[in-house]
């Protein structure tokens, strides 16, 4: 006892960034399960690891399994550029538990020499059967200045059309662009159904989209303190309108901010969803679900 009590103690600091890297602990299991509507399982898995500590040979099967024993039982990979599109397009055939979306982040459009090759090579994986989604694709200001937007304006032209020619979901990334993103799609017509992927706007831009019959979809960031226009904007949110998703390995909910995400924490935003909303819980996991299940189409 005396030996320990004698070791130097761990600052808050040293606490905070030691953990930083760790999974959090799975929360309680939902009533009903539900989907995982946008998660980056290669980059959760790259960078952060294994979430329950499984096995390393398997990575992804792994991850489904974890969120499965919470209830999350459908998981959306979603494309950020070629290489990742054609991995998530290759998950989802190898695993019943995925689908895939496909698309070059808006902040990606800019960086590329060649755009027109990389959204042909988007076109070829939109035609198969288990990418559901063409995204995240968008607009984004926050990180891509005046000399990226017409790039990052094409790009995203270019994933409206591909998503109506092959009748998929549109999802899209929107971060500080919100006026932009629905001229754009005002100009060329959006698809039948178009996702906000991490609703980032207010009530005013919640109503506009839910006006328009967008699916709002709201990340762990709906339960952070500072959030209050967020819950103001999923307050008034149909539930017909709604999902859930972890943007993993970001995102990650109150009160484990900071750590690494995983499709298996969605309970927590689920939970935080269903106090905002004044749904039943039970309620709310079966209209999610089946939410899913139209927008992606089943599994």
């Amino acid at each position: 006892m005396l030996s320990l009590m004698s070791e130097p103690t761990e600052t808050r600091r040293e606490r905070a960034a030691r953990r930083a890297g760790e999974f959090p602990p799975a929360p309680e299991p939902l009533p009903r399960p539900v989907l995982d509507s946008h998660t980056h399982l290669d980059i959760t898995v790259s960078e952060a690891g294994v979430p329950g500590g499984g096995p390393a040979d398997d990575p992804v099967a792994a991850a489904i399994a974890v969120a499965a024993k919470v209830g999350v039982d459908r998981l959306v990979q979603v494309g950020v550029d070629v290489a990742s599109s054609r991995w998530g397009a290759e998950t989802a055939d190898a695993y019943q538990a995925v689908l895939a979306t496909v698309a070059l982040h808006p902040n990606e459009a800019p960086r590329l020499p060649d755009l027109d090759e990389a959204l042909r090579e988007i076109e070829s994986l939109a035609a198969r059967d288990r990418v559901r989604g063409i995204g995240e694709t968008g607009m984004d200001f926050f990180r891509t200045g005046d000399e990226g937007r017409a790039a990052q304006e094409a790009s995203f032209r270019a994933h409206i059309a591909i998503a109506k020619r092959y009748d998929k979901a549109l999802v899209i990334h929107d971060r500080d662009a919100h006026a932009d993103v629905l001229r754009i799609l005002d100009d060329e017509g959006a698809p039948d159904t178009v996702v906000l992927h991490c609703f980032s706007g207010d009530a005013e831009f919640a109503s506009e989209c839910v006006r328009r019959g967008y699916l709002l979809s709201f990340a762990g960031t709906v339960t952070f303190a500072s959030a209050t226009a967020l819950r103001e904007a999923a307050a008034l949110t149909p539930v017909e309108q709604l999902l859930v998703e972890t943007d993993a390995p970001y995102l990650t909910p109150t009160p484990h901010r900071g750590r690494p995400n995983a499709s298996y924490l969605i309970p927590l935003t689920v939970r935080s969803l269903a106090e905002t909303t004044g749904t039943d819980l039970d309620e709310l996991c079966a209209a999610i679900s089946a939410t899913g299940d139209r927008v992606f189409g089943p599994w």
